[in-house]
């Protein structure tokens, strides 16, 4: 005996493609709000839509309108095919909408890009000093960049976490861990510029390499260098001086951990 029972639909449902839409109905949250409650990943194509859209027409809700305007162009594939002139003419739409969706679409189309492009691989300091020279080489301050790798080496992110002047600049390493955390690091590297001219490092320097490398153990993202460049390209490597390792820093390194100006 089949398990399955058919039930007769009322008319009203088959006249109204969208009727099934979940945010259209009455006593269900708008699209905006789940999102926040369950997450933007929960919704579908056309409550995304709407949340571009912002609003809808009179009389109609905006999920409906997104509904309405993804099955007359064929789903997102046949809307990112549109110009923001194309998808204007769409009843209720106006330009400045078109506009949002055209953008969105453009958003997406870019991270994806990004996403599969083959991330530059970080495998000697050499490499790390020639990728930051041209951003910190001519600086007249020093700055200091957290440098985030995958698990292949590949480059996550590039952020900087602290500036100061002439002689120094003061970061935590707290403030470094966050930056690698925030880009999902496997690994880190982190770069300075000492304009004075001289790239070796200072004791400032080694004390708070071996404090981000003891943090870092603790969380599972190894600090696999500390690379310094001086304005004229010559630059030292903590790694290949042998002095990257977690060392006797303190446990809560990474709470209390800075680097002073010398």
């Amino acid at each position: 005996m089949s398990l399955w029972k058919s039930a007769a639909l009322p008319s009203s449902h088959l006249l109204d493609p969208y009727a099934d839409e979940p945010s259209a109905l009455p006593g269900f949250a708008g699209p905006r709000e789940r999102a926040l409650e369950e997450g933007i990943w929960s919704l579908g194509d056309a409550d995304l839509l709407a949340i571009v859209l912002g609003t809808g027409l009179a009389g109609r809700p905006v999920t409906l309108v997104a509904a309405a305007l993804l099955a007359r162009f064929s789903g997102l594939e046949g809307l990112s095919r549109l110009g923001p002139h194309a998808l204007a003419e769409h009843p209720g739409l106006g330009l400045v909408k078109a506009l949002r969706i055209a953008a969105s679409l453009e958003l997406g189309r870019r991270a994806f890009e990004r996403a599969v492009r083959p991330r530059p691989p970080v495998r000697t300091s050499a490499s790390i000093a020639a990728w930051c020279a041209a951003h910190l080489g001519p600086l007249e301050h020093e700055q200091m960049w957290v440098i985030s790798l995958d698990g292949r080496n590949g480059m996550r992110g590039a952020r900087r976490v602290a500036q100061g002047g002439l002689h120094g600049c003061s970061v935590t390493a707290k403030d470094i861990l966050r930056a690698a955390i925030a880009d999902a690091a496997s690994a880190l590297v982190l770069v300075h510029n000492h304009p004075s001219g001289d790239s070796a490092p200072s004791p400032e320097d080694v004390i708070m390499t071996n404090a981000v490398a003891a943090a870092g153990e603790v969380i599972g993202v190894p600090l696999v260098d500390h690379v310094i460049l001086a304005p004229d390209g010559h630059y030292s490597s903590l790694h290949d001086l042998g002095m990257i390792g977690p060392g006797d820093a303190p446990p809560d390194a990474a709470d209390a951990a800075e680097r002073p100006r010398p």
